[in-house]
């Protein structure tokens, strides 16, 4: 265990930067965890921290698994943990982990594809509607937010830690996928609750979801096996990204049961 006190500590430093900047990590290769239900995830995946960090009131009731859990402990007065965190309640507890190294993209798994999503909300709530649905891949193509972010992690609740995140892809890299592609529309398409009443919903698949305002891009959209509409009595325009992704996912894995049964 190693006592800072000094604002000034490289080590604090970096914690600030990875905590702050959002792309921090692709420099670095760590990424910063805030939080005992993060780090509990990470744990619970089998991921090693490089670094345990504690402001001092939190160090001094910390259970004792908490204690002996990573390579490193760093205990800092609350003060500084608070200058680290960038919640409004700094959580008082957090991790250093290895950013895990890229894959290949796999041909075959159930994947979801990300068109240059910009809400760092919509792409945490995404990849955790993701885990849920068995979809095990996730391909984030070049403008959408950076997936290991601080934001994009708290919101993924932890799912993170049982993906296969690939990032920074071109569309070309989906050539690899050789399962369908699947975009949502408003506008055409056929229905996808009447795609899986009649149990037409291919599975597996890779649904493409879109930028918040412009949708997905046109050459993806041709690529598409399905172009699918999400049915709207209510009467609304258009649903949140991550709503419809939900909602697709869902209708994904709910296939997926049906042909196994």
């Amino acid at each position: 265990m190693i006592e800072i006190s000094s604002r000034d500590n490289p080590l604090l430093k970096e914690l600030r930067r990875l905590s702050h900047d959002s792309t921090a990590y692709r420099k670095t290769g760590r990424v910063w965890l805030e939080g005992d239900h993060l780090c509990q995830a990470a744990l619970a995946r089998g991921v090693q921290p490089v670094q345990a960090v504690f402001a001092r009131s939190e160090w001094a009731q910390a259970p004792q698994h908490w204690r002996d859990v990573a390579v490193k402990t760093l205990v800092v007065p609350d003060e500084l943990f608070d200058d680290i965190s960038q919640l409004e309640s700094p959580a008082r507890m957090g991790f250093v982990i290895e950013l895990p190294a890229a894959a290949a993209v796999q041909s075959q798994v159930p994947t979801v594809v990300l068109d240059r999503l910009q809400d760092a909300g919509n792409v945490g709530a995404i990849l955790r509607s993701a885990s849920a649905f068995g979809f095990r891949q996730v391909l984030a193509l070049k403008g959408t937010a950076a997936l290991w972010s601080p934001k994009v992690l708290r919101a993924g609740m932890g799912a993170h830690f049982g993906l296969q995140l690939c990032e920074g892809l071109a569309a070309e890299d989906l050539a690899a996928l050789t399962l369908p592609i699947l975009t949502t529309s408003s506008h055409q398409g056929p229905f996808l609750h009447e795609l899986v009443q009649a149990r037409r919903l291919p599975h597996p698949c890779a649904w493409v979801l879109g930028h918040e305002g412009q949708g997905v891009s046109a050459s993806l959209m041709d690529q598409a096996a399905l172009q699918v509409r999400i049915a709207q009595p209510g009467g609304e325009e258009s649903l949140n990204v991550g709503a419809a992704a939900a909602i697709c996912l869902y209708a994904s894995a709910v296939a997926g049961l049906a042909a196994s049964g």
